[in-house]
């Protein structure tokens, strides 16, 4: 009888053990399986970070809205005190600067929305006009109900045409604002008891414009009435809180030199 045998034992050990380099392939693949995970926030983690996204998104909104105001009414007064200009040459200058920010703004959103050509030229220019269109009706109109008379309205076109644009502007941002006061007479301090005051920017001055214009804070919250002080102070104008014959806030735009 034949005493041959058959030896199995590198067969099962080769079928049954994974080799050195498919057990390190395994291993890194679980590895990287779990740092994913790890680094990929659950759903509930995502959901409490959406109050923080909405909040930071909100408030670079809001900054982007502001900046052209800024610009045009910040810089006009900054043309107008620091490089001399006159009144509506420093007013063309911001308005010019303001335009070119919105510009900017409409081709940034076009490339985010990747428009066309055509449809960016329409964006870009139309923003420029709407600019422009925002600083003509801040220079000719009022809202009746923003002004405490008629006659208060009809003195709106003697204003100096940066206190025009910056109180157009707080018009827009606080609807319930109130022109109380613009250009004033001699015969004004007299029928209120007073002595003229031949300093008051309330006078038209010599470049025809009158340079200052008073604010309704009675009936108003304090804390708006506070707000509206430090966003003129923050433009570059002269704000300052009166209690003499009423309450009120004057404004004023301090004569160049």
């Amino acid at each position: 009888m034949s005493t041959l045998k058959v030896d199995y034992t590198g067969v099962r050990s080769h079928s049954r053990e994974p080799s050195a380099e498919a057990a390190s392939a395994s291993r890194s693949g679980r590895g990287r399986h779990r740092s994913q995970a790890r680094a990929r926030p659950d759903g509930r983690f995502r959901l409490l970070l959406l109050p923080f996204r909405l909040l930071r998104w909100g408030a670079f909104a809001v900054i982007l809205a502001v900046v052209p105001f800024f610009l045009l009414i910040r810089g006009g007064v900054f043309a107008y005190h620091q490089w001399g200009l006159g009144a509506w040459p420093s007013l063309a200058v911001s308005a010019a600067a303001t335009a070119l920010l919105l510009v900017l703004y409409a081709w940034a959103m076009g490339r985010r929305l990747r428009a066309g050509r055509g449809l960016k030229w329409l964006l870009t220019r139309g923003a420029a006009a709407i600019g422009l269109a925002y600083v003509a009706y801040s220079l000719l109109y009022v809202g009746g109900a923003n002004v405490k008379s008629e006659e208060v309205r009809a003195e709106y076109a003697s204003l100096h045409p940066l206190l025009r644009v910056a109180a157009s502007t707080l018009i827009l941002a606080d609807p319930e604002s109130v022109i109380t006061d613009a250009g004033r007479t001699p015969d004004f301090y007299r029928r209120m008891g007073l002595s003229p005051n031949e300093s008051s920017l309330h006078f038209k001055q010599d470049d025809g414009f009158v340079h200052a214009l008073d604010l309704r804070t009675i009936g108003r919250p304090e804390w708006r009435n506070r707000a509206v002080e430090l966003a003129f102070w923050a433009l570059g104008f002269h704000s300052l809180r009166h209690k003499g014959t009423a309450d009120h806030l004057h404004v004023s735009l301090r004569l160049p030199g």
